[in-house]
């Protein structure tokens, strides 16, 4: 329903319509007075037969009067029950159909002598009405108004000059020409924000109960407040929170045990160097709490016991330490490989521009002499490792004395414990949660989830969105919002953003309208081949909770099995366990929003390339839009093809083609494979493990919000082209990754020289012809699948994948540490200890060894704390 605003330029039909609510109004004025007078009689007094002047007639024309100029529907149900003497009357309807309804209203003038007179009596009787009237509806004044310039000068002097409240929520101008006004609150909605901003919503449902009442406003103002709709479905019991507990701590303690097991060897042996049998005191180390410590040689975070050089503060691991014993210690040598920038046309089957042919690579010679001592003591790394080479290494702390060793006994203590108990606990849920099917449906998930999820396999939520409050996620309403945010210190630096231009693999500058009017419409080089832009953690994902606080709340409320992905409050999220004083990782939530298109270019695509993530990921698209080719853009394309393929053959880097066959018959074209590529998608035995999203339950402190509907997507083709490796196929792919590297092109479309490690590079994306080579050369495939709007991917730690989009998407993910996936955690970061300096995954960014022992010692607060209370 559509409410509009009378201005004095109205047609005749709204200046009658004006008039006989005019007269009603005066007439409903009379009415109250005169049952006032009714009533001081003591009831004597017969009321009037129903007529045109009397109190019940002018009452209907005053309601009817009210519908048609906009008057609130609050408003109207207080002065019609207030006021009706008949409680049977058949005027009496429901507030929302008096709403829909569009009464006509009759068109008779009043006579001409009544449009003239102007007696006393007639204006005290419309200043006894103003006076009446004004303080309790705004609205009536408006209209009162709006009747005649002399009417207003009249408010005016009676009410004072009185600001006018009539503005919309959320663009707050008061000039628009339509609004609708909310039945359960005072806000009010122009239609012009309505159709901008809420295109999925109708004036009806505006009007039933608007965006403010059912938490989706995205106003300025709603954007930036925190705290407004309750973001966990962890609706657990006692029991059930020990059991995660219980369960976390059997999974964690051989880690810590093996932790504890290598500070007490090296604890041992700095008993022997200092010739002592006994207990030794280890100096703490300098370091503040709020400074992560890692080992100057392999960037490994260090967690307690270390040693250090006491002349130039060289710091090392106690790996390290191990490694120079030993005598296997490795160098690190310094990434130096520059990809060249060979020109625009190169980048498009060209011919180069003449550059250097001086490519620095990586000095893999280092002359490394570090050697231990018969009693183990460790001297100083060579000035060629970035020590000095002449003092020992002396042992340093970071925690309390005996601290570690003492977290190992509690833990094993609780565990005996919580055999005891549990017995207790189970009984008190058993009589607290009598049958409830919703907390049998959400076991059964997890269940479901925990299977499928400890065998290290992706998982697939459909439908998650809908158990949002449906706040927008378009680009443009987030950008608003920042752009906004008067707090912020970037808000005057937000009209530009830095992207990745696909083709090239490099920033680029652009104004952030038109990069969002690209993610829309598509955009193009001056050749018409796609131009591929991404935006990768916008905006930086340590202040997405402080720039844009109602939807980082929104994206936590919809996310599934919240025990494990909870970025705040998750009871088997080891990434949460971190004290206050620890300095935390960065595991998001991060935004991605990138173009894409659906046909594979082979170049440029919009992708996220062959990578393995140290952690545990949960990938929810929550925006698309579909950008769709011309077919002059296709014949372009078509013919920039055959000219990448030619330069391949000049530059002898053609990949040799796999015959792939289709029901038995030869492919031999690029649209056969396209059209295997759409069967390999839908191939269930080639899909993770679907979960509806139905079986979770979020419920807001009022109750349930009404579900979003998504089914008009997901009922259209995917969003993203996802391939996941399987970890046991972790050493088969990168095996085919070196032997093919040279087929492959990285940064500037440049072809791929240098490979350190094949998944950490970053620098490969399988395509559909790749993918068909490994399967026949190693039996490997991955799982494919497309990824629809509303669906959350889970990819496992230690499971190298990659993506493509298929259309313009924005994506939000977090990152969360698993008890099942912390060996993966573990092998990564050994992994990565191993890469070259300055190599872009090196850096121990996770500190896993550090969230083990912290999980363990909250985990042990936590279910010491329920036993106790049982």
């Amino acid at each position: 329903m559509e409410v509009v605003v009378p201005r004095q330029e109205q047609s005749n039909q709204h200046s009658e319509d004006m008039l006989k609510f005019s007269g009603c109004a005066k007439a409903f004025g009379n009415s109250k007075r005169k049952a006032e007078e009714f009533h001081e009689c003591g009831g004597n007094e017969k009321p009037e037969p129903e007529g045109k002047g009397n109190t019940m007639g002018c009452l209907k024309e005053y309601k009817v009067s009210q519908e048609n100029f906009g008057i609130s529907h609050k408003r109207r149900f207080q002065e019609y029950h207030t006021h009706q003497t008949d409680t049977n009357s058949k005027g009496q309807k429901d507030v929302l159909e008096c709403l829909k309804e569009t009464p006509n209203l009759a068109s008779k003038k009043r006579d001409g002598s009544k449009k003239l007179a102007a007696s006393k009596k007639k204006r005290k009787l419309e200043d006894e009405l103003l006076l009446d009237e004004l303080e309790q509806d705004e609205e009536m004044l408006f209209l009162l108004k709006t009747k005649n310039r002399s009417r207003t000068g009249r408010i005016n002097n009676i009410m004072g000059v009185q600001q006018n409240n009539r503005k919309c929520h959320q663009c707050m101008k008061k000039e628009r020409t339509s609004f609708v006004p909310c039945t359960k609150c005072s806000k009010m909605y122009c239609m012009r924000c309505i159709n901008q901003w809420y295109p999925d919503m109708s004036t009806e449902e505006v009007a039933e109960s608007c965006p403010f009442c059912i938490k989706n406003c995205n106003c300025n103002v709603c954007l930036r407040s925190k705290g407004t709709i309750k973001t966990s479905n962890m609706d657990i019991t006692n029991y059930e929170k020990a059991q995660y507990l219980h369960y976390m701590i059997n999974l964690l303690l051989p880690y810590l045990k093996q932790i504890c097991h290598e500070q007490c060897v090296e604890e041992d042996i700095e008993a022997k160097i200092q010739g002592k049998s006994s207990e030794i005191e280890i100096p703490q180390s300098l370091c503040g709490d709020k400074e992560r410590v890692y080992c100057d040689h392999c960037a490994t975070s260090i967690v307690d016991l270390h040693r250090i050089c006491p002349n130039c503060s060289y710091e090392l691991c106690l790996k390290c330490c191990k490694e120079i014993r030993e005598g296997s210690i490795t160098p690190r040598p310094e990434m130096k490989f520059q990809y060249v920038n060979r020109g625009y046309d190169y980048m498009h089957g060209g011919d180069p521009l003449p550059v250097s042919c001086d490519l620095e690579t990586s000095d893999c010679h280092i002359s490394t002499e570090c050697n231990a001592r018969s009693d183990g003591s460790v001297s100083c790394v060579p000035k060629e490792m970035g020590g000095c080479g002449s003092s020992l290494l002396e042992l340093r702390r970071i925690l309390p004395h005996g601290w570690m060793s003492d977290l190992e006994d509690k833990a094993r203590s609780m565990l005996k414990i919580w055999e005891i108990k549990q017995t207790t606990l189970q009984h008190e849920e058993a009589v607290s949660s009598y049958g409830s099917e919703s907390k049998s449906s959400l076991k059964e998930g997890m269940l479901l989830f925990r299977k499928h999820w400890t065998n290290g396999e992706p998982i697939i939520v459909r439908d998650v969105l809908k158990h949002g409050t449906g706040l927008s996620w378009e680009p443009m309403v987030m950008w608003r919002a920042l752009c906004d945010n008067l707090a912020s210190d970037i808000s005057s630096k937000m009209s530009e953003v830095k992207a990745i231009d696909c083709m090239a693999n490099c920033e680029v500058a652009i104004n952030t309208r038109m990069f969002f009017k690209g993610y829309i419409e598509g955009r193009t080089y001056g050749n018409l081949w796609p131009e591929m832009l991404k935006l990768k953690d916008w905006p930086p994902s340590d202040k997405f909770e402080d720039l844009l606080p109602r939807h980082c709340e929104e994206f936590i409320r919809f996310l599934p099995f919240q025990q494990y992905t909870d970025p705040r409050a998750g009871t088997l999220n080891l990434a949460v366990k971190l004290p206050a004083h620890v300095l935390k990782p960065d595991m998001g939530p991060k935004t991605y929003i990138a173009y894409g298109i659906r046909e594979e270019l082979g170049r440029g695509d919009s992708v996220t390339k062959l990578h393995c993530d140290m952690s545990d990921a949960v990938n929810i698209l929550t925006h698309t839009a579909e950008v769709l080719l011309t077919d002059r853009q296709k014949s372009t394309i078509s013919n920039l093809k055959e000219a990448h393929r030619a330069q391949d053959e000049r530059e002898h880097r053609a990949p040799q083609r796999a015959d792939v066959c289709l029901n038995g018959r030869p492919c031999d074209s690029r649209e056969h494979i396209e059209n295997k590529e759409v069967l390999e998608c839908n191939n269930m035995d080639n899909r993770p493990i679907e979960i509806s999203g139905d079986i979770f339950h979020n419920v807001s402190e009022g109750g349930t919000f009404p579900a979003i509907s998504t089914e008009n997507e997901t009922m259209v083709t995917g969003s993203a082209l996802w391939d996941i490796f399987r970890r046991e196929d972790t050493e088969k792919l990168g095996a085919y990754l070196r032997k093919h590297s040279k087929e492959f092109r990285h940064t500037y479309c440049s072809p791929v020289e240098q490979v350190v490690h094949p998944i950490h590079d970053q620098c490969f994306y399988l395509t559909l012809e790749h993918k068909n080579k490994l399967k026949e050369e190693f039996g490997v495939e991955p799982w494919t699948f497309e990824q629809k709007l509303g669906e959350a991917v889970f990819i496992p730690a230690g499971c190298p994948h990659q993506v493509r989009n298929l259309k313009s998407c924005t994506k939000v993910a977090v990152d969360f540490v698993s008890p099942e996936n912390v060996h993966e955690c573990l092998r990564l970061t050994e992994e990565f200890r191993q890469l070259p300096k300055k190599h872009k995954a090196r850096e121990d960014k996770l500190e896993i060894q550090k969230m083990i022992v912290y999980a363990i010692d909250q985990a042990v607060k936590d279910l010491e704390a329920l036993l106790n209370c049982s």
